[in-house]
């Protein structure tokens, strides 16, 4: 079988965020690893952040790197670094060499797309509230659990410093469009997934936290990835 390494995002709980759909993927018979990778030292960079999950696995398995949100920053790094079957981002972030993750929201247009979409669901989308815009579609006692298990923030430089790869790694990619996402919605993201990866991207009915909402349906999808 396969191990998967879980890089999680910003606002979703640290490595916590995965345990749904770690166990999901066990009872297929797979090796799960979710570390929660901030440490709140401001000086870590990107780059540690994918030594975190680098020293986390131990296998000889096929590894699947899988990266939500703003761990698309993250997850090539460690695909980068190890033998991967495949990288898989999940309405996750997809960086361009030398792009920092503070200028990632200009350069997609991310504003542009969350204003249109805001115009079609009534200001849905782009909702500060995040019970509206990250845990819509979320059990309560769920989303409820997520500031006790959020780590600290990710550290100012690694928001800041340009993301250090020369390209996008040769492993074989997929990007997950989360439909019913308020924060990215999934028209940006189909497109983020053509421009940057060359790539038609599988969806998923779900908001932007979709190991939450609906972590039997996204294990089933990224087991089925495995094929």
């Amino acid at each position: 079988m396969s191990t998967f390494a879980l890089i999680h995002g910003a606002g979703v709980g640290g490595g916590w965020y995965w345990h749904l759909v770690e166990a999901e993927l066990r009872s297929l018979g797979h090796t799960t690893v979710a570390p929660t990778l901030w440490t709140g030292d401001d000086m870590d960079t990107l780059s540690d952040y994918a030594d975190a999950v680098v020293d986390t696995v131990d296998t000889v398995e096929e590894l699947f790197v899988v990266a939500h949100s703003f761990g698309g920053f993250t997850a090539p790094l460690v695909a980068e670094r190890l033998p991967t079957a495949g990288l898989i981002y999940v309405t996750a972030m997809v960086p361009q060499s030398g792009e920092s993750p503070a200028d990632w929201w200009d350069n997609t247009g991310w504003s542009e797309a969350v204003r249109i979409q805001a115009t079609k669901d009534g200001g849905l989308t782009g909702n500060s509230d995040p019970y509206v815009g990250y845990f819509h579609d979320v059990p309560k006692h769920l989303a409820d659990q997520v500031s006790s298990n959020e780590p600290s923030p990710p550290s100012d430089t690694a928001y800041y410093e340009p993301w250090p790869l020369d390209a996008h790694p040769t492993t074989p990619t997929r990007y997950i469009v989360c439909t019913e996402d308020r924060l990215f919605p999934a028209a940006f993201q189909r497109q983020l997934a053509h421009d940057r990866l060359g790539i038609t991207p599988d969806e998923i009915t779900s908001g932007h936290a979709p190991a939450l909402s609906r972590p039997t349906e996204l294990a089933a999808m990224l087991h089925s990835f495995t094929s």
